[in-house]
């Protein structure tokens, strides 16, 4: 048996499969695993497992599913936690599905603009509403977490709008402030205290010491960039006409505050971990961030904004998924009525209190969303000047409308692809340390 076999197999014997509908979007590598381990003979009439998905945007999977094929077409969610099909979280829970039929217990907890404050118990000081721990349903089987977080908390979102997209224009900030900001961020030691708070609460939420097996996968993030390739010095992904330089010392910076912050991410997992004594790991670290090599932004002999390159991995701003078999949504073609119909429901109606550049603002920050805080600062930026123009068609809507926010938000988040790369790389470290 497969290597990765024998680890979806492995987790079978602790996981039910779900109660949600069977997906093609598989790769046909992990659909043939799948096959292998349906020969094995997975249990069936045994008590299995279920799993809990904590964290940001990137365990939410936003922008993800535009579409699996003409009988099976798949929307991302426009709802409050933008969270897409193809997150790697859901697609664990559909190769249980698909691997054994039967039914796992799936709390989805992950949600866009999540920091840790968000996640802890209680939503951290001065929260007015529950963390994500707090949501966790114990009553439920629950076999192991998965955890995405530390984006938001390090500002990711400030730097990319200072330093690639400009969404507030001139009013945007320098981007060395916001790369200072955020590597300042990176060194203090409150991110890795909340952190570490979090893991702690999960385990003794979930009652570790009853469950032998259980355990927290970390992720964390891939870097962006190709950050040697000349020829993208002079491209731009700026929404606004006359935007910011792709240069290499950006794109270098960038890319090294991510490695930064995985860094944090891994040194505070192994801390952790430090004070348990079992068979097996309580908490894991995942970092994929070599799988999305050939993958990112600037790659060689690509023009950027490349919209029509399924080979990147991140989502530009309103581009598509890569998922396979995906139809051509929302573009849509020759009057296809789906299509059509789905393009009017991503636009925003102008009377929308997210596009309000007289208070958006305030709500946008408190819930930390990049597509909202993006359409605001948009909003805002042609409200102080009417002569901005848009760098390239499709940043707005016919008629200078707004797109709803997952539009902007998705920007930088792995596609479908990189997903499932995450997914992998996750069962790859789960056999290495045989969980």
């Amino acid at each position: 048996m497969p290597a990765s076999a024998f680890i979806l197999y492995a987790l079978i014997s602790l996981c039910l499969a779900s109660s949600l509908p069977r997906d093609g979007s598989l790769s046909q590598r992990h659909e043939h695993q799948q096959q292998q381990v349906l020969g094995t003979g997975g249990p069936t009439n045994r008590q299995a497992r279920g799993f809990v998905a904590l964290g940001d945007s990137y365990s939410a999977g936003i922008g993800t599913g535009t579409g699996t094929g003409t009988d099976d077409k798949e929307l991302p969610s426009e709802g409050d936690c933008r969270r897409g099909v193809h997150a790697y979280p859901q697609l664990i829970h559909r190769d249980l599905t698909d691997a054994t039929g039967l039914s796992t217990a799936f709390q989805w907890l992950s949600c866009a603009g999540a920091a840790t404050a968000d996640i802890l118990s209680g939503g951290g000081p001065g929260a007015a509403h529950e963390g994500q721990v707090d949501l966790l349903n114990t009553s439920q089987p629950l076999g192991f977490a998965t955890l995405s977080v530390g984006g938001n908390d390090l500002g990711f979102f400030d730097v990319m709008n200072a330093c690639v997209f400009r969404f507030y224009s001139l009013y945007s900030g320098t981007c060395g402030a916001a790369l200072d900001a955020a590597a300042a961020a990176v060194r203090g030691p409150a991110f890795e205290q909340r952190l570490g708070v979090i893991l702690h609460e999960v385990l003794d939420g979930v009652s570790w010491e009853k469950r032998p097996r259980f355990s927290v996968t970390v992720t964390g993030y891939a870097r962006f960039f190709d950050a040697d390739t000349p020829g993208c010095d002079d491209m731009s992904l700026g929404v606004w006409h006359g935007g910011p330089k792709l240069s290499r010392d950006v794109r270098g910076r960038m890319n090294a505050l991510v490695g930064a912050a995985n860094d944090k991410l891994r040194r505070t997992v192994a801390s952790v971990e430090g004070g348990f004594r079992g068979a097996s790991p309580r908490v894991v670290f995942v970092d994929y961030d070599d799988l999305f090599e050939g993958h990112r932004f600037c790659e060689p002999g690509v023009l950027e904004p490349a919209y029509n390159r399924t080979d990147s991995w991140f989502f530009l701003v309103g581009g598509p998924d890569n998922a396979r078999n995906e139809t051509t949504w929302p573009k849509g073609a020759n009057g296809d009525p789906d299509a059509t119909r789905y393009q009017r429901d991503q636009v925003l109606s102008p009377l929308s209190p997210l596009v309000d550049p007289h208070t958006c603002l305030s709500r946008a920050r408190a819930r930390g969303d990049w597509g909202e805080l993006a359409l605001c600062y948009m909003a805002m930026a042609k409200h102080r000047d009417p002569s901005l123009r848009p760098a390239y068609h499709g940043i707005t809507a016919q008629g200078g409308m707004w797109w709803v926010p997952t539009y902007y938000g998705k920007t930088f988040h792995p596609r479908t692809l990189g997903h499932e790369a995450i997914r992998d790389r996750i069962y790859h470290v789960w056999e290495e340390h045989g969980l």
